[in-house]
């Protein structure tokens, strides 16, 4: 298996249009392509601080969207916290 992460700094002003061609890649992608886990997802979250990471978790829009999305999950997610070099 090879997996891929990339992080794509956007300009300010694209960011509507990059999320535009982007979704239309996903989805090319997805109808085009084959791929080992069609039903696995990463999700790389940054947050400058734990505290950053606490606050995320207790809002009312991450808690709503966890219920939503925990009735989609086939099992629990494997969660890591990882640490940035400086």
């Amino acid at each position: 298996m090879v997996c891929v992460l990339a992080t794509l700094k956007v300009k300010e002003d694209k960011t509507e249009d990059f999320e535009k061609i982007f979704k239309n890649l996903s989805e090319d992608v997805r109808s085009n392509e084959d791929r080992e886990n069609e039903n696995t997802y990463l999700v790389l979250e940054h947050y400058k601080d734990q505290e950053s990471v606490d606050a995320h978790g207790k809002s009312d829009h991450f808690r709503s969207a966890g219920r939503a999305i925990g009735e989609c999950l086939d099992g629990p997610p494997v969660i890591k916290y990882l640490d940035a070099l400086k």
